[in-house]
């Protein structure tokens, strides 16, 4: 990591450790990313112009920390009511 990023050497000995220490924390967090990434392309070609990336932001913040079946859900409320 030293040698491929800018980062110091203490922080990628931080980095490491979390790691070692969660080793789920940065899987999941990839999932995460990855699942609101389709989601928002589904809403953006569901939508089209009607598409407004600070309304799913909403849609997506509102609720907190929600799985992401429940958040699926939200996201097709959204675009059920935009819809209408």
């Amino acid at each position: 990591m030293v040698a491929n990023t800018a980062m110091v050497k203490s922080d990628v000995v931080s980095e490491i450790e979390r790691y070692i220490v969660m080793p789920g924390q940065a899987t999941s967090y990839k999932v995460g990313m990855m699942k609101m990434l389709e989601l928002r392309e589904k809403a953006k070609s569901s939508l089209g112009d009607k598409f407004d990336l600070r309304d799913f932001h909403d849609v997506i913040l509102k609720n907190g920390a929600v799985p992401l079946d429940i958040l699926t859900r939200l996201v097709d409320q959204y675009i059920a009511g935009k819809n209408k």
